[in-house]
């Protein structure tokens, strides 16, 4: 079994951004020397988080709304008192979605459904420059 890591980076705007990684991630599989193994994805941040769902408009806006009424920023957090950074909510929405997503791959391909892409999120209060660890173990 072989293991190989490598780094998807890129930017975001914040306050909810859902980036479709699923490119990118597909890239990483298909330029690997593996052919049938999994991949596995970790968000090394306390306030963003990674899964899977159909990257359509209405989709976005659906789970981008769902965690507006879960973790409102207008709420008061804890975090937010101790650090005075305004972004507790952004803690506690990337706890509610993970910070990590495993994908088996067959011949080179992600095992992906017809409507189902990779999303990372960006939960915090303002734009940032994301790191996305990438990890190929199979054969």
């Amino acid at each position: 079994m072989t293991v190989i890591n490598s780094q998807i980076e890129f930017e975001t705007q914040g306050i909810g951004h859902i980036v479709d990684v699923t490119n990118a991630v597909a890239q990483s599989v298909a330029q690997s020397p593996l052919r049938h193994g999994i991949v596995a994805l970790f968000s090394p941040s306390a306030t963003s988080g990674l899964t899977t769902i159909e990257y359509e408009s209405g989709c976005i806006a659906d789970l981008q709304r769902l965690f507006d009424e879960i973790a409102s920023p207008d709420r008061h957090y804890a975090h937010n008192a101790r650090w005075g950074d305004g972004n507790g909510h952004s803690h506690v929405r990337a706890a509610l979605l993970g910070p990590s997503l495993t994908v088996p791959f067959i011949n080179g391909r992600l095992t992906l459904g017809t409507w189902q892409q990779i999303v990372f999120v960006d939960f915090d209060n303002r734009a940032r420059r994301r790191q996305l660890v990438v990890q190929l173990i199979g054969e």
